[in-house]
């Protein structure tokens, strides 16, 4: 039995950080009957039960992102959505988007898409699905940011540090709620997921407007029980375990307090977002106070011009003289310093 028995074509993409609970939405939504474009990126010990990521996407962002050197979790509050948005209105990229996710619907009406990448890219696929007739809906999973960092920290590794991905939990998730403001949306806790998923499915069919999940008969899905697993919240929240500067910490604090507010019912209004849009200017201040205060870090990074190019002749090019600077670099920092050299070209 599926639950994807209209015949109207939906697109739903569920956003959110990585490390959020994006993958067990997406799973969920697989079983009642949404269309998962195949093949899927192949679940490992990060994520036994799956990603629910279709691999022509994610392949796709990471091209246009590694093209324009922003990451996943990137802390620029300018350079890194400019880039994204250059992206974005690239006629090429459009067109490559819209070809394949056309195919997608082709195949079934209601398409869900996840990758934490496509956070950099809202605009991009908003656009595709109007044109392809198949309104876009939107789910951000929500996650409190210290539970992500330690669990990031076990997916991805410890060369980010806690600080700088939880800044970028800060930019990603004020722009991907500012990105969606006018679109059909619907915020869910990932405790709430694990605790009733059926509930929450219910309430996303309302809120994102698909009806084919607005009346689901938990009982007729039992594989979809079977698949949640209350234990996958494996980090407690807090942030002792972090380092994290005291004033990102209170610029996330702020910012999950309203995100709470919009996952409550009829939480989605003015005063929540007025509060969200607050935090991006002070976010974006403090952010421009540590670029100046690393400068030193920048500047030693970079290759002199007279120095590349005698190396350059020799055989061994900028990379190199840049790697032997680079190993100079606290490790810490390292990240920090190319994120920095990005926004300068």
């Amino acid at each position: 039995m599926s639950a994807a028995g209209s015949t109207d074509r939906r697109l739903v993409l569920v956003v959110g950080v990585g490390r959020s609970g994006t993958s067990l939405l997406a799973g969920i939504l697989g079983q009642l009957g949404l269309h998962i474009p195949q093949p899927e990126v192949t679940a490992d010990d990060t994520n036994p039960k799956g990603f629910g990521e279709p691999r022509w996407v994610v392949d796709f962002h990471r091209r246009l992102m590694r093209q324009r050197r922003v990451i996943v979790f990137d802390a620029r509050p300018v350079a890194a959505w400019e880039a994204t948005r250059a992206a974005s209105a690239d006629p090429q990229v459009q067109a490559e988007l819209r070809e394949w996710l056309g195919g997608e619907l082709a195949q079934a009406p209601a398409v869900v898409v996840k990758d934490p990448r496509s956070g950099w890219f809202l605009p991009l696929w908003t656009e595709a699905a109007r044109e392809l007739g198949a309104p876009a809906s939107f789910v951000t999973m929500l996650r409190h940011p210290a539970e992500i960092l330690a669990s990031a920290r076990r997916s991805y590794g410890d060369w980010q540090s806690d600080a700088s991905r939880a800044a970028a939990w800060v930019n990603v998730m004020l722009e991907t709620e500012r990105a969606t403001r006018d679109e059909r949306r619907a915020f869910v806790r990932y405790e709430d997921l694990l605790g009733d998923w059926a509930r929450e499915v219910a309430r996303i069919g309302t809120e994102a407007d698909v009806p084919a999940l607005a009346n689901i008969d938990r009982a007729a899905f039992p594989g979809v029980d079977e698949f949640v697993d209350p234990t996958l919240r494996r980090s407690p929240p807090g942030w002792e375990a972090h380092q994290v500067p005291a004033r990102v910490r209170e610029l996330a604090d702020a910012a999950w307090e309203q995100f709470e507010v919009l996952a409550n019912p009829a939480g989605d209004h003015a005063a929540a977002q007025a509060a969200l849009d607050a935090l991006r200017p002070r976010y974006a201040e403090l952010y421009g106070e540590a670029e100046a205060i690393a400068q030193p870090s920048i500047h030693a990074v970079r290759p002199r011009r007279r120095k590349a190019a005698a190396g350059a002749a020799n055989g061994a090019g900028a990379s190199s003289l840049r790697a032997r600077v680079a190993r100079r670099i606290p490790a810490p920092w390292r990240k920090r310093v190319r994120a920095a050299l990005a926004r300068r070209h």
